[in-house]
């Protein structure tokens, strides 16, 4: 068995991998925990409806690693994706679930040892808790323990974006513990004071702990003294998901926001490429297909129909808030939506750069669309044609690609703003470039004569 090298934080519980199966090492202590949970009727309705990942117990004759007491075997989600790629509509659900989990599992006397947003996953827009070895069983007087972690890692990434239009993903990605009460304070106003949820979880919060400073008080221990009851930790619950409940943000207009309405497209060059898209998706049947580029979603819709499950990936925060809306409104359970700049996307992070994957890390796609995305790397982000074309070969995976010419309107306004004119976007170095890496199997040019659709394969 593989460890996961990102589970190592929780000594009752680890995280293995047994080829493709998931399966998690249990102390006696996370065993004991874990038969709690399985005999309440919380999991098996969470089970049965997907808001808790799928686990059973495993045969305890099967070969146990060093200290183990016990194995469960988990479903495996098909794509791991982190905080720092949600939308401000996913990390949002995310947070709901988190509490409602919780007081769920309060009902029936057990609770959660942590509150990251790192123990959600998603079946496409729908979020699942994993993280089955968070659950311990309630001890009489002791407070919820991942409050602060909830603040830090869901709250307060929400109210910044939410009241300061300030995108989280940026903060959440350079720490993975989030951000702090004084942080978060420091950066709202004084007249936020006023806001929802502000004078409480913030500017109390960031007072309470600079007052306490240096101190070594228990004040865990103390709340148990005191009788700290499980109706406050319920109460509190409730306030926390009212509270994150009504929080929203409107997505600024953007050209990325307004793509669908507002490209360069005429209608029948818009259905040739969607045919392209159709008849290259449909030559296959992909365990995991990538849409980079994906803005509304439209040719991600017509791939995942012969996908069994595709990422679609947007590097504005505006598109992909919307395209998350509308596939959460159509219940998409196969179309995962991220945000991620694919010039600076998510490297390896956390402890040894082994908690946090980085992109390709976490499952090679079969197949990539690349459409009119090619300009907006090479142009717009600097990166030569041939370090993008050497990119997508490392994948290999089959690509649709879609490359404007110099005589494209958008690619002429991305030129004027470059003094060097980028001499080396060229439509016979690309494809000499794309044969080197792949072998091209269809090539077709959009009527309005600017644009030409690539169907290719990696070479062996």
């Amino acid at each position: 068995m593989r460890p996961e090298p990102g589970s190592f934080r929780d000594p009752d519980s680890r995280v293995l991998y047994e080829g493709e199966d998931v399966r998690r090492a249990l102390s006696p202590a996370g065993l004991e925990d874990w038969r709690a949970l399985a005999a309440t009727d919380f999991f098996t309705r969470a089970s049965q409806d997907g808001s808790v990942v799928a686990t059973r117990e495993l045969d305890p004759r099967d070969a146990l690693p060093e200290g183990a007491a016990g194995m469960l075997g988990h479903e495996r989600i098909a794509f791991v994706s982190y905080p720092y790629e949600w939308p401000f509509g996913m990390l949002r659900e995310a947070a709901a679930l988190q509490l409602e989990v919780l007081l769920a599992a309060l009902a029936e006397g057990l609770t959660l040892k942590d509150a990251s947003p790192y123990n959600v996953q998603w079946r496409g827009t729908r979020p699942v808790f994993v993280d089955v070895g968070s659950f311990e069983r309630l001890r009489e007087g002791e407070p919820w323990a991942g409050y602060r972690q909830f603040c830090m890692l869901y709250l307060y990434p929400l109210l910044l974006q939410a009241y300061r239009q300030v995108p989280f993903q940026p903060w959440l990605r350079g720490s993975l513990d989030g951000i702090t009460p004084e942080q978060c304070r420091n950066l709202l106003s004084p007249r936020d004071l006023l806001r929802p949820g502000v004078l409480s979880h913030v500017a109390l919060h960031a007072r309470l702990e600079a007052g306490g400073g240096g101190s070594r008080r228990d004040v865990k221990g103390e709340l148990r003294e005191a009788g700290f009851a499980k109706e406050l930790i319920e109460a509190n619950a409730r306030r926390l998901l009212k509270l994150v409940r009504g929080l929203d943000w409107s997505p600024p207009q953007s050209t990325w926001t307004e793509y669908g309405a507002s490209n360069s497209y005429s209608d029948g060059d818009a259905e040739q490429k969607a045919d392209f898209v159709r008849a290259a998706s449909a030559s296959g049947r992909w365990e995991l297909t990538w849409d980079l580029g994906a803005n509304d979603g439209r040719y991600a819709r017509i791939a995942a129909a012969h996908s069994r499950y595709l990422v679609a990936i947007d590097g504005d925060h505006g598109a992909t808030e919307q395209l998350y809306r509308a596939l959460r409104d159509e219940r998409e359970d196969s179309i995962l939506p991220l945000t991620l700049d694919l010039t600076d996307p998510s490297p390896n992070l956390g402890w040894r750069g082994l908690e946090r994957k980085g992109l390709a890390e976490r499952g090679r796609p079969e197949l990539v669309l690349c459409l009119a995305l090619v300009h907006h790397i090479a142009i717009a982000g600097n990166v030569p044609l041939r370090e993008w074309v050497d990119w997508l070969r490392t994948l290999r995976a089959h690509v649709v690609i879609e490359f404007p010419t110099r005589e494209d309107a958008m690619v002429e306004r991305l030129l004027e703003a470059k003094a060097g004119g980028h001499p080396d976007y060229d439509r016979g170095c690309f494809e000499a470039l794309l044969s080197e890496a792949f072998v091209i199997e269809r090539t077709e040019t959009l009527g309005s004569g600017t644009r030409v659709l690539y169907l290719a394969r990696p070479r062996e």
